[in-house]
């Protein structure tokens, strides 16, 4: 590609949600920021999701079939601090955050702007990402507010 670092800056430009996905397997759990996702169908309501295919996330939602979406509200840098700085193998990402359980068993953030807990129907290989197809099988509005919503300054990385 001749002209990468001009894609790249226009790749930057795609608006996308901030959010954080959760996954629990067994007595394992993980989270991760997350932010390319959407609504992919009404009935049955369903959503994508887009996760680095070395993130061990991924291992988790293949043993269970599951995994919570948890939006953030304008005014939820400080959630979003907290799930971007990352987390090593075996660290509790919750420490220190209120988690609810309801469906499925993955965390859900009490302080979140609202959740969508979801069932694997489908997984697409997309280059170094995966394409999760989620049916949404619980959900709500736990805190109202406007989405959170950023873009990237390139578009080959986060």
């Amino acid at each position: 590609m001749d002209n990468r670092e001009e894609i790249g800056r226009a790749l930057g430009k795609i608006p996308s949600g901030v959010g954080v996905l959760t996954a629990k397997h067994g007595d394992q759990e993980a989270a991760m920021l997350a932010s390319w996702f959407q609504q992919v169908a009404f009935e049955p309501p369903m959503i994508s999701v887009s996760v680095n295919q070395k993130r061990p996330i991924l291992e988790l939602i293949s043993g269970s079939k599951f995994f919570t979406l948890n939006l953030f509200h304008t005014n939820q840098k400080d959630l979003f601090a907290h799930f971007a700085k990352g987390f090593e193998a075996g660290q509790d990402p919750f420490h220190g955050i209120s988690v609810l359980r309801k469906t499925t068993g993955c965390a859900v953030l009490s302080d979140g702007m609202s959740y969508l807990e979801c069932e694997v129907t489908g997984e697409i290989n997309a280059g170094d990402h995966k394409v999760l197809l989620g049916r949404v099988i619980d959900g709500g509005v736990l805190n109202d507010g406007h989405s959170m919503v950023h873009t990237r300054k390139n578009g080959f990385h986060y």
